[in-house]
């Protein structure tokens, strides 16, 4: 019996899926085998099978979960991003509000709900001067990326994907979407935990195998540290003690950024610098961010080597980032070194331009920026016009003329030893053999670029260095200029005084050997006569002395460019 084309094509096509399912188990069980072994080589041979069996089967779940935990466990945190950015809450906040960059740029439409830690009395963050970076912490934006993480359903597409994306929000320094995905993965866990042991006697109470971290190459999932660690706790525990930390770090920001913007400098200062000098390792991104709120908070303090220094930090970190160039040229060309100012400048001006011309904001979709593509033309001209304007001033031969002073941060007319003290502290703080030092601090998502944020922070220091050395020179010229003046005026008021004092002397000496008026008898004048001889060849032999003396005072007082008038009796004057 013939048969109909209809059943052979519908055999085809079941035949076609059936093959095609039987190869993506064959590549997900290698994969499994591989992964178990716990080595990286051996993984990256995993990624691989996994790729080719999501090419067949693109909404392969366990495909999908394999390959996020395989990323998650050779800490390529940015490819783990990648793969899931639809559920990053920050990025579809940025796609529901259709305008914002980022999280933070949706967050500026939300200054009513802010809660004010601290009171404004001084500064006020709606001020036109005032970074619009800087803001409270919003409740209103916590329930907007809750609401976002829970756009999917997750009893079809799992929970994992929460946790796994949280982790690595958390090591690329998105801390909010971190808090937010690891809160909400874990109350899925737990719901999903509790619904599975409903029917449970209590002697077959244990955990489920979706939240461990043992062994991958079943139903359970890899460590989300890398295998240099040894200790394996569960992916709870792990979970539980990444949100403490998370948490804290939130905190010490918002104090920090309330103080900030209280008008309170010293102490949003000392709130930055526990994130910065912490003893656990920060994300890159997140501590390039604190840096760069940290040099606005030097900056509005009055310390400018210290702004600058956060600055190079911030770019060694995160070369693309808008505010730190901008920030460093503009504390440049407050104590007005113009050449350095126009490098930065050019250099903004260029990255302005690469914006343009690539129709995108520097870096991944998931990225924070604190500033909007279409504002970018507007800044572009803006920058044009100040290049051109800088650049006359350099031709009109203002580049010599920097502020020292303001860089070192003294007052005019220091003393030597306020000079020695300030550029001591700031030559131990911010030495070149030192420049590196807060990469120890700091947790890389790619260990690849480690050699290229050593040498920007190394070549960035060393400039810092030199200006500082250059501004010390200058200002201790100056002092010992001052000094030298000093020396000269002290010894011409000390030669007037002396030669006052020798005058009033001899006033003295006359008056009280006044010539006799008559004579007694013939031996007494005899005796008068040698007295006054005696007396007259002393007082001739001291008046020379005092015209010597007098021609000295004049010669010293014209030198020094005395041309007051000196009040002499005429008596003084008769050699």
């Amino acid at each position: 019996m013939a048969v109909s084309p209809c059943l052979s094509v519908n055999d085809q096509k079941k035949h076609w899926w059936l093959s095609n399912r039987k190869v993506v188990d064959k590549y997900i069980k290698d994969a499994r085998s591989l992964i178990a072994t716990h080595e990286q080589s051996e993984i990256v041979s995993a990624l691989n099978l996994l790729d080719a069996a999501l090419a067949i089967s693109p909404r392969f779940e366990v495909a999908l979960e394999l390959k996020a935990r395989s990323l998650l466990y050779l800490r390529r945190f940015k490819d783990v991003a990648d793969l899931l950015q639809d559920y990053i809450p920050s990025l579809k906040m940025s796609g529901d509000d259709s305008g914002s960059v980022s999280s933070d740029n949706s967050s500026q439409h939300l200054s009513r709900e802010r809660i004010k830690l601290l009171p404004s009395n001084n500064s006020s963050s709606d001020s036109p001067g005032r970074d619009p970076s800087f803001k409270c912490f919003s409740i209103s934006e916590l329930k907007k990326k809750v609401m976002a993480g829970l756009w999917k359903n997750c009893e079809k597409e799992g929970q994992w994907r929460y946790l796994v994306l949280g982790q690595a929000c958390c090591h690329l320094g998105l801390m909010e979407d971190a808090m937010v995905l690891l809160q909400t993965g874990k109350r899925l866990a737990s719901a999903a935990f509790r619904r599975e042991s409903v029917c449970r006697s209590d002697d077959s109470f244990s955990f489920p195998n979706s939240i461990t971290t043992l062994d991958i190459s079943g139903t359970t999932a890899p460590p989300s540290m890398p295998p240099r660690n040894p200790t394996f706790f569960s992916e709870s525990e792990n979970i539980s003690q990444l949100l403490s930390h998370i948490k804290l770090l939130i905190r010490r920001r918002t104090a920090a950024i309330a103080a900030l913007d209280a008008g309170l400098f010293s102490e949003a200062i000392r709130h930055f610098s526990k994130i910065v000098d912490g003893r656990r390792p920060a994300p890159q991104s997140f501590l390039a961010e604190c840096y760069m709120q940290r040099a606005f908070a030097y900056k509005a303090a009055g310390r400018i080597a210290e702004s600058i220094s956060d600055c190079n930090k911030t770019l060694a970190l995160d070369p693309s980032c808008i505010q730190a160039l901008d920030t460093r040229a503009s504390l440049l060309e407050t104590i007005r070194c113009l050449p350095d100012c126009l490098h930065d400048l050019e250099h903004l001006k260029l990255l302005y331009n690469t914006i343009l011309r690539d129709r995108k904001l520097p870096g991944p979709a998931w990225k924070r920026h604190y500033v909007r593509y279409r504002e970018i033309p507007g800044k572009l001209c803006a920058l044009t016009t100040k290049i051109q304007q800088l650049k006359q001033r350099v031709a009109s031969g203002e580049t010599g003329n920097v502020d020292y002073y303001a860089l070192i941060g003294l007052r005019r007319g220091c003393s030597r030893s306020e000079l020695d003290r300030g550029h001591l502290l700031l030559c131990l703080r911010h030495k070149p053999d030192k420049a590196t030092n807060f990469i120890e601090r700091c947790e890389f998502a790619d260990e690849r670029d480690l050699d290229s944020i050593k040498d920007r922070a190394k070549m960035s220091a060393l400039l810092l260095y030199r200006l500082l050395q250059k501004g010390y020179s200058s200002v201790m010229s100056t002092i010992m200029d001052e000094e030298a003046a000093e020396k000269q005026r002290k010894k011409a008021t000390a030669a007037l005084q002396a030669a006052q004092a020798a005058a009033i002397q001899v006033q003295q000496t006359q008056h009280s050997n006044p010539k006799p008026e008559h004579e007694t008898s013939p031996v007494s004048s005899c005796n008068n006569n040698s007295k006054n001889t005696t007396t007259n060849s002393n007082t001739n032999v001291f008046q020379g002395v005092f015209c010597r003396d007098l021609t000295v005072v004049g010669n010293l007082l014209s030198q020094v460019g005395f041309n007051r008038p000196l009040t002499v009796k005429y008596e003084a004057l008769s050699c």
